[in-house]
Parts: structure tokens; C-alpha cells; sequence
């Protein structure tokens, strides 16, 4: 299981729609790493003028992976985190994730890092089964 549901919060679900801040604080409860490393990303980003913000350090340990997989490949959490800190991610290989403006995602750097080419020469070996 990705995410530690409440009992009700799934009782909540199961009448109708939930409360984004609900579902974003089970994602902040559940996925402590992710939500960390994108936390910092925005600050980061905040901070300066940078057209992006990234990070490129592997995780410590294969749970901090898992994390941040799980929070990345889902559309629901994905984009509740999006909303919640005002940034777009782009995400390549097992842990390079960078937050843009959300108004850079449709812009020339934004296009770079998510290209097909950008993933290409961002691979390596340690990076193949990750």
C-alpha cells in the first residue's frame, strides 16, 4: 500500500468527494521522504531566480525509493502536490526530480528536461535497475 488511509478518511471516500487538504496530509504522513525532497525543491526554487530547481541525489535507502516512486507515478498524488506547494515537477530515472514554475512547464527548459534525449544522457549503469 502506498498511502496509510485513515479509517476516515476511506469512510469519507466511500460517501463522495474528500477535502484536498485531507488527501495532502495522508500523502505528507505516508510519503515522508517525497514529500521532503519536494518541500525543499520549492523552497529552494523560492528562493532564487532559477528557472528550476533539482535534485540529483539518490535516496539513502530503497523505502526512500519506493516513496518517492509512489508519490511521483500517481496522477492524484502527483498533482495534490503540485497544487499544494505551486510548483510542477518533472521526473526522471529513480530519483531526479525537479520543480518548476507552473508557469515554465510549457516553456523551452521545461521541454529540455522532460525530452527523450534529456532522459537518455541522464542514464548510467547504477541507474539501470533502479
Amino acid at each position: 500500500m502506498s498511502l496509510d488511509v485513515s479509517p476516515q478518511l476511506l469512510a469519507e471516500a466511500e460517501r463522495g468527494d474528500i477535502r484536498e487538504a485531507d488527501f495532502v496530509a495522508t500523502v505528507r504522513d505516508s510519503l515522508p521522504y517525497a514529500w521532503n525532497l519536494v518541500s525543499s525543491l520549492t523552497a529552494e526554487l523560492n528562493s532564487g531566480t532559477a528557472e528550476f530547481t533539482d535534485n540529483q541525489t539518490p535516496p539513502a535507502s530503497e523505502a526512500e525509493r519506493g516513496q518517492l516512486l509512489r508519490a511521483l507515478a500517481s496522477d492524484a498524488v502527483r498533482g495534490s502536490l503540485e497544487r499544494h506547494f505551486g510548483v510542477a515537477l518533472a521526473f526522471q530515472n529513480c530519483h531526479r526530480v525537479a520543480a518548476f514554475r507552473p508557469q515554465d512547464r510549457g516553456g523551452e527548459r521545461y521541454a529540455r528536461f522532460t525530452s527523450t534525449r534529456a532522459q537518455v544522457l541522464n542514464q548510467s549503469a547504477e541507474l539501470r535497475d533502479c
